[in-house]
């Protein structure tokens, strides 16, 4: 197999990345090792930064997230909800922070307006009666697979090539040169091997594996972050606690649901990232500060994430812990000056810099392959002729029946997905020859992310592949089990009351009815 550029990495910096090459005429393969925004892409907030988080710590990335944010509201609104976002600060958050935190936005340009505590109340009553100061700046939520799955399909409608389940196992140099890339495809076990003129390292936190495979260090920290998905969706507002960034400080409503976080802790291996019932309780605890409501609210997943960081001087200092001191700006490095002429790393950054981070990227590989086009991807829509989202979040079952065909049936209720929906994503994942099966439908859609965490709507919908031809023999008591066990992974953290009863109804549907524990 040959291209001009290979991706590696299938996360928001791949994809753009891939994207901003076909613009250019570039042709280009992305490969990733399990599904597009399995890393850090996939397990964030999804939330679009106005820059305010950063303007006390890292003002070059405040400022980036400023323009960046605009540029993705002005080319992407449909994946993006504008929410606007509040900054509350309590009695026990510093006084000093809260007079300089203006001062700071308008330094970085970013617009900042006061709120009297009644004004904040009135725009979010469910906020703590013990807030002292109140800001409004022009944060957003933002679903980071749709974000993804655009870039994505709108590079292959310009001849990109997209491979997921495929692990780069061996990366063979010689002459200053990345000579071909030895990968394997986990799904079937293939090997094969890759030739291009350009290698682009963009896998995230596993950049230092990547390089290590072509005899290059790339020094990484691994700093692991855990969410909170509540039940229902808690504000209308992004909500920030009003104080240098910590644990616990940031909720992001987003469709259905809102999401809560973070954590920020050391950690010195990629295996097994999962959230710990630790950090579930310490961020239970915090979040009463700023809306009581998340005391006792329902959560019905925990997730993690690993932010991918690199290590400078200062950064072994605090070798456990919080690594927030760490700069979230990304790095972009040309590996020439490690004598491989033809290989590029590009990591850390944030979900709302992935366009910039893509561009920088790309102006470097045009400028090796010496291709003079420009890059387009701040002027043109984000938006491909594939179907990349199914769900209408939040919309009301009776406002849902006015908008849709009568003979249609919902086979999702929490997220409002309906049969027609499905069969229009199954037809086009065939016709693409995309893999097959619930967590791909998952994927493209948000099939398994609402409440009930796939317990009523995976049978309903394996049924349909099968009549659709998408599944055949046994596949389909597999992919329930492959997905229901991916959903409990994020579920085990926050087993208490009515989560808890929930994963036993939903053992007893599947181990009762279809003896699913007895599945190899």
């Amino acid at each position: 197999m040959e291209t001009e550029v290979l991706i590696i990495g299938g996360g928001v910096t791949g994809t753009g990345l891939a994207r901003d090459l076909a613009f250019r005429g570039i042709s280009c393969i992305v490969l990733e090792k399990d599904m597009i925004n399995s890393g850090a892409s996939g397990r964030n907030h999804g939330l679009l930064h106005s820059g305010a988080r950063y303007v006390s710590s890292d003002l070059v990335s405040a400022m980036e997230c400023k323009k960046e944010g605009d540029i993705l509201k002005k080319i992407a609104p449909h994946c993006i909800e504008e929410t606007g976002g509040l900054y509350v600060a309590t009695r026990n958050d510093s006084e000093d922070y809260i007079s300089l935190f203006p001062q700071l936005c308008k330094k970085a340009g970013i617009p900042c307006q006061e709120l009297s505590v009644k004004d904040a109340l009135e725009l979010e009553p469910g906020l703590s009666n013990d807030i002292v100061a109140a800001f409004r700046v022009e944060d957003a939520s933002v679903d980071p697979f749709h974000i993804s799955l655009e870039n994505m399909n709108q590079a292959i409608e310009y001849g990109a090539r997209y491979f997921s389940h495929c692990k780069v196992t061996k990366i063979i140099t010689g002459s200053k040169a990345i000579q071909k890339v030895v990968v394997k495809d986990t799904a079937n076990k293939k090997i094969f091997d890759i030739e291009s003129k350009i290698v682009v390292n963009a896998s995230g936190a596993w950049a230092g594996e990547i390089a290590k495979l072509a005899g290059i260090h790339v020094d990484m920290i691994y700093s692991k972050g855990t969410l909170l998905i509540t039940h229902n969706r808690i504000t209308n507002h992004v909500i920030n606690r009003l104080r240098i960034p910590s644990d616990g400080d940031i909720l992001v409503p987003g469709g259905t649901v809102s999401i809560f976080g973070t954590t920020s802790r050391r950690v010195h291996t990629l295996e097994r990232i999962q959230a710990s019932i630790e950090e579930t309780d310490s961020l239970v605890r915090e979040a009463k500060a700023i809306l009581p409501e998340l005391e006792n609210t329902r959560y019905i997943r925990a997730y993690a994430g690993v932010r991918p960081l690199i290590n400078e001087k200062d950064s072994q200092e605090n070798s456990s812990g919080d690594d927030r001191a760490v700069s979230r700006g990304f790095s972009l490095m040309d590996h020439k000056e490690d004598k491989i002429d033809n290989f590029i790393t590009i990591t850390g950054g944030k979900m709302t810099t992935f366009r910039l981070m893509a561009e920088k990227t790309a102006n470097l590989v045009a400028k090796k392959l010496k291709n003079t086009q420009k890059c387009q991807t701040a002027l043109r829509p984000l938006q491909s002729k594939a179907p990349s989202q199914m769900t209408e979040a939040g919309i009301s079952f009776k406002s849902w029946t006015k908008k849709h065909d009568k003979d249609d049936i919902i086979m999702c209720e929490c997220e409002m997905i309906s049969k027609n929906q499905f069969k229009h994503l199954i037809s086009w994942l065939k016709k693409s020859k995309k893999e097959a099966g619930l967590n791909a439908l998952r994927i493209h859609s948000r099939l398994g992310k609402g409440a009930c965490q796939g317990t009523f709507c995976c049978q309903r919908v394996t049924g349909l592949m099968y009549d659709e031809a998408y599944l055949k023999e046994d596949d389909g008591i597999h992919n329930i089990k492959d997905l229901l066990h991916e959903r409990f992974v994020g579920q085990r953290p926050i087993l208490w009351n009515g989560q808890l009863s929930q994963a036993e109804l939903s053992e007893a549907l599947y181990c009762g009815f279809y003896g699913l524990e007895l599945t190899k």
